[in-house]
C-alpha cells in the first residue's frame, strides 16, 4: 500500500528554487498568483513537469497564514520525500574522522528543527537522524527555517535513539552528549567519527541516552547565563567540530 502524502506547504520565490534545483521529487504542485512573472521560475516548473494552478485571491492566506511573505509562490510538497530510512543511509555511508552526524532526542519546536538543520548543512555534517516518536518531524515550518537547506543534506529517520546509538558505535562513530556538566567543548579533539546528540528543550537528554553516549560536552557561558537554545548549541557544536575538520566545509 504506497504511503499517503504528508502535505506541507513552502512558500516564497527562493524555498521554490532551492527544492526545484536540490529535491525536485517533493514538489507536488505549485500555485502562483498572477502577477508572479519570473519567467525562469515558470520555466524551470515546465521542464520538471510540475503542475502549476493559479493562486486566488485569499488561498493563501487559508494555506499558509495571513502573516507569511509568500511572494504569490506557494508550493505543495511531500516532506516525507524529503526523510530516508536509516537502514538505506548507513548502508551507504562510508565514515570518516571527517563525518559528523546529528541526532535530535525529542526537540519539540520546529523551528529549532530546521535552525539545526540549517546549522548542520553549513558546517558539513554527513546527515540529520530524526526519532519517529516524541520529536517534531519535518513540516513546511522545519523546511522554511532551514531556508531551504532541508532540501541539500540528508534527513534520516530513525526508530529507537539508544538502538540507533549503539548501531553507530558499531561503525565507529564517538558519541557526544550536550550536557551542562559535560567536559568543555574546546577541549576536544573530535579525532573520530562523530555523532552529537540533542535533547529535549525542557529536560534535555534522557539518563538512558546519556548513559549510551560516550562523552558529554558542555559549552563554556557566563555564569549569569544558565542554557542556550537547543538550536543556538547545536550551531556552536557544529563550528567547533568544522574547526577540527575545515576540509569539510569544501567537501
Amino acid at each position: 500500500m504506497p504511503k499517503p502524502l504528508e502535505k506541507a506547504y513552502i512558500y516564497g520565490k527562493n524555498a521554490l528554487m532551492e527544492a526545484l534545483e536540490s529535491a525536485p521529487q517533493v514538489i507536488k504542485r505549485v500555485h502562483l498568483s498572477p502577477d508572479v512573472s519570473d519567467a525562469a521560475l515558470r520555466s524551470k516548473l515546465k521542464q520538471r513537469g510540475i503542475p502549476v494552478s493559479e493562486l486566488k485571491a485569499g488561498e493563501a492566506n487559508r494555506k499558509v497564514g495571513d502573516d507569511k511573505t509568500h511572494q504569490g509562490v506557494i508550493a505543495v510538497v511531500d516532506t516525507g520525500l524529503l526523510v530516508r530510512s536509516f537502514d538505506d543511509f548507513i548502508r551507504e555511508l562510508t565514515p570518516t574522522k571527517a563525518t559528523a552526524l546529528a541526532v535530535l532526542g525529542e526537540v519539540q519546536d520546529p523551528h529549532n528543527v530546521g535552525a539545526i538543520i540549517r546549522s548542520a548543512a553549513a558546517f558539513g555534517l554527513a546527515g540529520v537522524l530524526i526519532p519517529e516518536h516524541n520529536q517534531a518531524q519535518v513540516t513546511g515550518t522545519v523546511v522554511k527555517t532551514s531556508a531551504g537547506m532541508a532540501f541539500r543534506i540528508p534527513l534520516v529517520s530513525i526508530g529507537n535513539v539508544n538502538t540507533t546509538l549503539r548501531t553507530l558505535k558499531d561503525k565507529g562513530f564517538w558519541i557526544y552528549g550536550l550536557a551542562m556538566d559535560g567536559e568543555q567543548i574546546q577541549n576536544e579533539n573530535f579525532d573520530a567519527p562523530a555523532v552529537f546528540v540533542f535533547g529535549n528543550e525542557g529536560d534535555g537528554i534522557r539518563e538512558k541516552t546519556l548513559e549510551t553516549c560516550d562523552i558529554t560536552l558542555s559549552i563554556p557561558m557566563h555564569p549569569r547565563t544558565e542554557s542556550l537554545n537547543v538550536a543556538v548549541s547545536a550551531g556552536i557544536v557544529f563550528h567547533a567540530w568544522s574547526g577540527k575538520h575545515p576540509h569539510a566545509l569544501r567537501a
